[in-house]
């Protein structure tokens, strides 16, 4: 009985080490994750690689029977990095109309034009509308961002895109009229 007891008792110690064990794992899991999957992620050994601080909106999209009246409006926002000096974004206007197969870029006067951050800047935004829009078709924006050091080298780039904004033919009588109280 005493023999038993033992094994029961050993057995019960190494299941309980066990369970302390895999409980510790998953704490130290759970506590490091992020840190791992950053270093893991990176370019080489030790380096750790994260998305770039950067986001690319649609702010609005207004559409109208008049081509005049039809506009999107586009934002690019991005923050300083280890390493950079300056700040620096582009907004290029993309169009693809219901018969092409992929987006074309829309030349139009300050579309596709380097903007840069003030110096001292941490955040830059950045808001683009465009308008007299042509219907039926699809506008989305492709904003390009890039951080370059002291010397003008580059550090970083990326690109994004937004969402779509879609002009539709709309008759007159499509559009709501404001009601009256």
């Amino acid at each position: 009985m005493i023999r038993s007891m033992q094994r029961l008792s050993a057995a019960t110690s190494r299941l309980i080490t066990r369970r302390a064990l895999v409980a510790s794992v998953v704490v130290w899991t759970m506590a490091l994750a992020p840190h791992a999957a950053a270093a893991g992620a990176g370019e080489g050994p030790g380096t750790a690689t994260t998305k770039p601080p950067v986001s690319a909106t649609l702010e609005s999209c207004v559409e109208a029977p008049e081509q005049a009246e039809r506009s999107a409006t586009f934002a690019g926002e991005m923050s300083m990095i280890p390493g950079a000096a300056k700040m620096e974004m582009r907004i290029d206007v993309l169009e693809r109309t219901p018969s092409e197969e992929a987006f074309h870029v829309v030349a139009a006067p300050g579309l596709g034009v380097w903007r840069w951050a003030a110096p001292g800047v941490k955040t830059y935004r950045y808001l683009k509308e465009v308008t007299n829009l042509a219907a039926p078709a699809f506008y989305r924006a492709a904003v390009r961002f890039r951080w370059v050091n002291a010397k003008g080298k580059l550090v970083k780039a990326y690109e994004l895109r937004t969402q779509r904004c879609i002009q539709s033919l709309l008759k007159p009588s499509e559009v709501e009229a404001p009601t009256s109280e």
